[in-house]
């Protein structure tokens, strides 16, 4: 296996269209890191150009020690893993597997040996005389990946490999794929659209946007401590709610003023606020850390239910208070109807606030 490094990675196309902008990222030798944003961030050009399949515009990308920027996808020895599977439908499962193998011109007895360990590994011996079509969507996808591991490249790529499975099959390969990369202890790069996925699965994840690394951190990290707006309201379901807010200080108290309300923060993060490197422009809140607030208080924000759905365990809850939007997260099942009117009180230990520019807000 081996590192992947980009220096200031650039791709644009033709037309003028910037798929990636400087990126710097580094993988380690046996990572899992996965890749997450909305459709377009670039994502998916930042494997195409790991696998040589499109040429870089600017800036360095070195696989192991080795600069790849001119090697042809052949000398690269990645293997990539597609949501399409991409499987030859004339061929058996063991026909798929051997296929790599022999354009490499492998021994035989290599070719059966490879074959056999990795149908061992992906429990699929009794599939290898079947064809793709006589496979459920779960097996073509197991073979996809055979395919990939029978070549022990130096590095995987997948490109959401699990978007055409359904719920259920798609929470299970995915256990598989993270249980299969610690036994190999194999450096993987998996994209996804799916910020659940993105956060159950990845070692790291590194959140893309319109082409520009936004945060690369551990789940909990970038759900703990987002670097911007942005990743704050992709990661996250529901996401943070994100509401334009100014904080006051006056004689009395520290207060956050969000639309017509006026909301004192009574907890030990007030005596903090002032010492914001910058005025903050946005609060930032999850939606479990908001509660029902009893009564009438000035801690508490007045709002009006516009939407309820039930879980089962958890209720979620949404709501507007003048132009603000929120979704709050209340365990058990609670009854609302649409135009009820309650309050909610934040978490203030727990809030996020960001500068006009969208940049998470420090204490100095």
């Amino acid at each position: 296996m081996a590192s992947v490094a980009c220096e200031r990675l650039s791709k644009t196309y033709p037309g003028g269209t910037r798929a990636l902008i400087d990126l710097d990222l580094s993988i380690a030798d046996g990572e899992l890191l996965v890749v997450v944003g909305p459709s377009g961030c670039g994502k998916s050009t930042l494997l195409r150009l790991i696998a040589g399949l499109d040429e870089v515009s600017g800036g360095s990308l070195r696989i192991g020690n080795v600069v790849v920027n001119d090697l042809p996808p052949r000398q690269r020895n990645v293997a990539m893993v597609f949501q399409d599977y991409a499987l030859y439908p004339n061929m058996t499962v063991r026909g798929n597997l051997e296929f790599p193998l022999r354009m490499a011109k492998l021994p035989a007895d290599e070719i059966e040996s490879r074959v056999q360990r990795v149908a061992g590994m992906l429990g699929m011996q009794e599939l290898l005389e079947r064809q793709p079509k006589q496979l459920s969507g779960g097996q073509r996808q197991r073979v996809a990946m055979g395919r990939a591991l029978v070549r022990e490249p130096q590095v995987f790529l997948m490109d959401e490999p699990l978007s055409n499975l359904d719920a259920r099959l798609r929470s299970q390969v995915r256990a598989e794929i993270a249980e299969l990369q610690q036994r190999l202890k194999a450096t993987m790069i998996y994209v996804t659209h799916d910020q659940v996925e993105a956060m159950t699965l990845g070692q790291r994840v590194a959140v893309l946007d319109k082409g520009i690394l936004q945060q690369v951190a551990p789940p909990q990290e970038l759900y703990d401590q987002p670097a911007n707006v942005f990743v704050a309201g992709f990661i996250g379901n529901p996401p943070m709610n994100l509401l334009p807010a100014t904080v006051i200080v006056d004689d009395r108290a520290l207060s956050v003023q969000i639309g017509d309300q006026r909301l004192r923060i009574d907890a030990p993060i007030a005596k903090q606020l002032p010492h914001l490197l910058q005025p903050p422009a946005t609060l930032g809140i999850r939606p479990e850390d908001l509660s029902l607030a009893a009564g009438e208080d000035d801690v508490a924000l007045a709002a009006q239910v516009s939407q309820v759905e039930y879980l089962g365990h958890e209720t979620l809850v949404y709501v507007h208070a003048d132009e603000a939007h929120a979704i709050a997260r209340l365990p058990g099942t609670i009854h609302f109807t649409r135009g009820d009117r309650l309050r909610l009180r934040p978490d203030w230990q727990r809030a996020h606030f960001f500068a006009e520019d969208g940049k998470a807000l420090r204490f100095a």
